[in-house]
C-alpha cells in the first residue's frame, strides 16, 4: 500500500501495522503508547512490561492525564483499586523507584514519574512522550497550517494517521471513554481531509486507500462512501464504483434500517446514467 514520507524520514502508509519505532518513537526518548495496544518505548525500542501489570497500570492512569497532575490518591485507586491503602503506597514508591531503573538511563538519569505536593506526572520536562498527546500536536499543528500550507499540513495529517495504531487501549472508566471517542473522531476526521485532499489533487489511488481505511473504523460515513465511488469512477472502474453502492446500502440497512442519504443516491444514478458528468 502506497504512503507518504513523514517530516523525520520514516515512511509512513496507510492502515500501518509495523512496529512502533516507526510511529513517533523516535522522537521521545522515552514514549508512553495507548493507543492500541500498550507499549513502553526506550529509544524507539520497546521495553519488556507485563501485560496488564502495575507498570501499565501506572504509566496508563498518568498517560491519559499527560495535562495534568494526578492525586495520589487517585493513583492508589486506579493501581491498586482493591489493596490496602497503606500497603499500596509502599507498592507505589517501590513502582516508582523500579521504572526509574528500567528507563531512567534513556532520561540520563532523571526519574520516568516525579512527584510533587501528592501528585504524580510523567516527567515530560526530561523526555517522557505520550503517543496521545503526540497525535494531538500534529494534528493541531496541520490545522493551523491547513489554510496557508495545505500541502505541510497533509504531511503532518498523515503523520498523526500513521501513529494511531488503534483505539485507546484503556477501558475502565467514564474518563477513558470519553477520551477514546475523542481520539477516534479526530483520527476519522484526519482520514476524511487527506482524502479529500487527494480526490481534489486528482490522485484518485491515495484518496481510494484512506476513504477505505475510514471505512474500516466507521462503515456508515457516507461522504466515505461517495469518494469511493467517485474514486472507483476516475481510476476507469464504473462497474466497482456502482457495486460499492450496493455495499453502502447493505451496511446502512443492516446497521440503522434507512436508505443512503439524497446525495449518495443521486451521485449513483449519475454514475448509473451519464458517468461523464460526474
Amino acid at each position: 500500500m502506497a504512503g507518504q514520507p513523514s517530516n523525520d524520514g520514516t515512511f509512513l502508509t496507510w492502515g500501518d501495522t509495523r512496529p512502533r519505532t516507526n510511529r513517533g518513537a523516535v522522537n521521545w526518548p522515552v514514549l508512553v503508547c495507548l493507543l492500541g495496544t500498550f507499549c513502553l518505548m526506550k529509544n524507539g525500542k520497546s521495553v519488556a512490561v507485563r501485560a496488564g501489570g502495575r507498570t501499565e497500570a501506572l504509566l496508563s492512569t498518568l498517560g491519559i492525564r499527560h495535562r495534568q497532575r494526578v492525586p495520589r490518591d487517585v493513583v492508589l485507586c486506579e493501581v491498586w483499586p482493591d489493596a490496602d491503602p497503606a500497603l499500596s503506597g509502599q507498592a507505589l514508591n517501590s513502582l516508582v523507584h523500579s521504572l526509574s531503573k528500567l528507563v531512567g538511563d534513556a532520561l540520563k538519569g532523571a526519574p520516568p514519574v516525579v512527584c510533587l505536593q501528592g501528585s504524580y506526572a510523567l516527567n515530560t520536562e526530561a523526555g517522557v512522550g505520550v503517543d496521545i498527546a503526540w497525535f494531538d500536536e500534529l494534528a493541531s499543528k496541520g490545522d493551523r497550517q491547513a489554510r496557508q500550507e495545505p500541502g505541510a499540513a497533509i504531511s503532518l495529517y498523515l503523520q498523526a494517521i500513521g501513529l494511531y495504531g488503534g483505539d485507546l487501549c484503556i477501558s475502565d472508566d467514564q474518563q477513558a471513554i470519553i477520551e477514546r471517542e475523542r481520539l477516534r473522531a479526530r483520527y476519522l476526521s484526519l482520514l476524511a481531509r487527506a482524502a479529500s485532499h487527494y480526490y481534489d489533487e486528482l490522485k484518485p489511488e491515495s484518496c481510494l486507500q484512506l476513504a477505505l481505511q475510514l471505512l474500516e473504523h466507521d462503515p456508515c460515513r457516507e461522504d466515505a462512501h461517495r469518494l469511493v465511488m467517485r474514486c472507483h469512477l476516475q481510476l476507469g472502474e464504473r462497474a466497482q464504483a456502482l457495486r460499492h453502492y450496493r455495499l453502502c446500502e447493505r451496511v446502512l440497512r443492516s446497521e440503522f434500517d434507512v436508505a443512503p442519504e439524497p446525495a449518495t443516491i443521486a451521485l449513483y444514478e449519475q454514475i448509473r446514467l451519464d458517468p461523464a458528468s460526474v
